[in-house]
């Protein structure tokens, strides 16, 4: 009876460099290392071999206890190996964006079992065959797949994209009327509502946000159209560090519309009403409307969050009671901004 050692295993075995995996059957590590050493032609003084995914070590106590057909790397004596990051880095540190590296992530997906694995050689193949460097329908008119014909660009239907979003908000707004029984009040709120329809109107709705074309200063991407989540309300970055290229790909697109434009002080639960509650016994001339309008339709309220950094719980934020109302100084801000045909960012 033979036991676990000297039977003959049938492992997969690479090098450190290239994608490229050979079948070999061996007793012990000393034989799998010298019949790869011929194969891979490295030096056999100080080679060893570690496992693929984690860079674990394979002792000849270890090899034994194996799977048939596990993969492993076979290391000259100054290579390390730490896992399958590796591979993702060698992808990575190159600057090409060709079929060769496309074509080495695809090789090393097709042969993987691990899901975790998988899921990151499938974001990063997706990355790869990134076509955000294509603008028109005609140049890429797989992203433009289920999009009105009327865009022509990726970077207006992204604009629209972003000026729908912040319409809602508004409809928001306007919806709040019905929740008020004084007419005295309405009728206020009306007229605080048109206002703050005209201000977003004049700013477009805010659509240069999703805009890539536009200046950076009013954007929340980068030229190529790459946007990073700004993280929860109640944290200054994200932990997670979330980032997507809605330009990319059509799938990209699809997926971005999950992401929010989330408002760090909630327009529902705190915005709204307190422009109710300043309305019961003031005019709208007496509101100041630049600061419900920075509060409900931009960035100086509203954060872009990945859909798993976006707490739907209450925010327990408050609006400043001292900026609600018009005071001299607010009121020459106020003035100043129109005065720069305001862009508020």
């Amino acid at each position: 009876m033979f036991g676990l050692f000297g039977k003959i295993k049938p492992v997969k075995i690479r090098g450190c460099s290239g994608d490229r995996k050979y079948g070999i059957a061996a007793k012990d590590v000393k034989e799998l290392i010298k019949k790869g050493c011929k194969l891979l032609q490295l030096p056999l003084p100080g080679a060893h071999v570690c496992l693929y995914e984690d860079g674990t070590i394979v002792t000849e106590e270890f090899f034994p206890t194996l799977p048939d057909n596990c993969e492993l790397v076979l290391l000259s004596k100054d290579q390390t190996w730490s896992g399958v990051l590796c591979d993702i880095g060698q992808l990575l540190s190159s600057d090409r964006h060709g079929d060769a590296v496309i074509e080495a992530a695809k090789g090393l997906l097709s042969d993987e079992k691990s899901f975790k694995r998988r899921k990151v050689l499938t974001d990063l193949l997706q990355n790869l065959e990134d076509r955000s460097d294509l603008e028109s329908r005609e140049e890429d008119e797989d992203w433009f797949n289920g999009v009105d014909s009327r865009f022509k660009t990726k970077s207006a239907y992204m604009k629209f994209n972003c000026e729908s979003r912040i319409r809602g908000y508004m409809k928001e707004v306007d919806g709040a009327t019905q929740s008020i029984q004084k007419a005295k009040v309405r009728a206020e709120f009306l007229k605080t509502s048109k206002c703050l329809g005209e201000m977003l109107k004049e700013d477009k709705y805010n659509g240069k946000y999703f805009d890539r074309t536009e200046k950076e200063s009013g954007r929340l991407c980068t030229k190529e159209g790459w946007f990073t989540c700004q993280g929860s309300f109640d944290q200054k970055l994200c932990q997670s560090l979330h980032s997507i290229n809605p330009y990319g790909s059509r799938e990209s697109r699809i997926i971005f519309s999950t992401w929010n434009l989330d408002h760090r002080i909630e327009k529902k639960r705190a915005i709204i009403p307190a422009l109710l509650d300043a309305l019961q016994n003031h005019k709208t001339t007496d509101i100041n409307l630049n600061y419900f309008y920075q509060m409900l339709f931009t960035r100086e309220n509203l954060k872009l969050v990945h859909i798993a950094c976006h707490k739907k719980g209450a925010h327990n934020l408050e609006c400043d009671n001292k900026k609600m109302f018009r005071t001299a100084k607010n009121t020459k801000e106020a003035k100043a901004t129109k005065g720069r045909k305001r862009r508020l960012n």
